[in-house]
């Protein structure tokens, strides 16, 4: 099991020569989702070497340009591409108009079906489930309908005590899978042997929470709750706490304090605001609070085993 993630734009409004809106890559699990598609999504991607035919999943937070305006320039590239898969969409109710409108107008030749699932529920639910990983939304509270994303592996099966097992003449591979899956080994004698006696507790699941655009929200924390990596926003520095407020937006504080009250693995820090020219000063900041902080930055990469 493993988790991967890199950052491919980190910066809020605007892009500019050396800063790119909202998106990520995210590898869990051997599993691939793309995480919002800001301006530039596709230059991004191709410069870190984000394999294009891997994504099947796009989730997108919110309909503010800087973080879906991305999309339909990507689509349209797979159209281009000749892609025949099926791609699954997660976004705000009015994602597939705004798309396939767009889509329409400019004569994009896609092929491949499109299925878009349109969210609008102010509590957190399930969206995605497979054999490997699960994804809940993170309903937040920002100027227009946005829902961050906790993506959680599947518990694998319990590992086999080889050393244990080996001490039991009439258990053998026939009774691995059963094994496996928690279940005790009844001998021929009568004699039940524990599961727990016969299997090793499996790694923890990895888990990792996407926080896009949001005023300090703490009703978030139980469903975040020790997660491995969390992504916060924090658009500003504690000295405009006010402009956040208005703006419905998070300081480097408040996203420490989120990070510490939900007992975390490493905090993720970005979307800052154009205004600050050195973005070390969120991590300083924030470190005041949440002892282990990091920086989003365009190719960087996270990692969680």
């Amino acid at each position: 099991m493993s988790l991967n993630l890199t950052i491919l734009g980190c910066h809020s409004a605007t892009p500019r020569v050396n800063a790119f809106p909202t998106s990520q890559y995210l590898e869990i699990n051997n599993r691939h989702f793309l995480i919002d598609c800001g301006e530039g999504t596709q230059r991004q991607m191709r410069k870190y070497k984000v394999g294009f035919s891997k994504i099947d999943h796009i989730f997108i937070s919110h309909l503010h340009g800087d973080h879906f305006y991305g999309l339909v320039g990507l689509l349209s590239t797979y159209g281009m591409l000749s892609r025949e898969k099926e791609m699954h969409i997660f976004g705000p109710k009015g994602i597939k108009k705004a798309t396939l409108q767009m889509l329409k107008i400019s004569e994009s030749h896609a092929k491949f079906n499109m299925i878009f699932h349109e969210l609008s529920s102010n509590e957190s639910e399930l969206i995605f489930e497979d054999d490997k990983v699960i994804v809940r939304t993170i309903p937040l509270h920002h100027r227009v309908y946005t829902n961050g994303y906790l993506f959680t592996e599947k518990e694998k099966t319990r590992k086999l005590n080889m050393l244990n097992i080996s001490g039991y003449n009439e258990i053998g591979k026939a009774d691995f899978l059963n094994i496996k899956a928690g279940k005790d080994v009844v001998l021929s004698n009568g004699e039940v042997i524990p599961n727990s006696e016969l299997t090793l507790d499996p790694k923890k699941p990895l888990s990792y929470a996407f926080c896009s655009d949001t005023s300090y929200k703490p009703d978030i924390v139980p469903i975040i709750k020790n997660v491995d990596l969390l992504y916060h926003e924090a658009t500003f520095l504690a000295d405009r706490k006010d402009l956040a407020k208005k703006t419905k937006h998070s300081t480097s504080v408040e996203a420490a304090q989120i990070a510490k009250d939900a007992n975390v693995g490493e905090l993720i820090v970005g979307h800052y605001s154009g205004r600050y020219k050195d973005i070390s000063l969120f991590q300083k900041e924030a470190s005041v609070i949440f002892n282990n902080v990091s920086l989003a930055e365009p190719g960087k990469v996270f990692l969680a085993e």
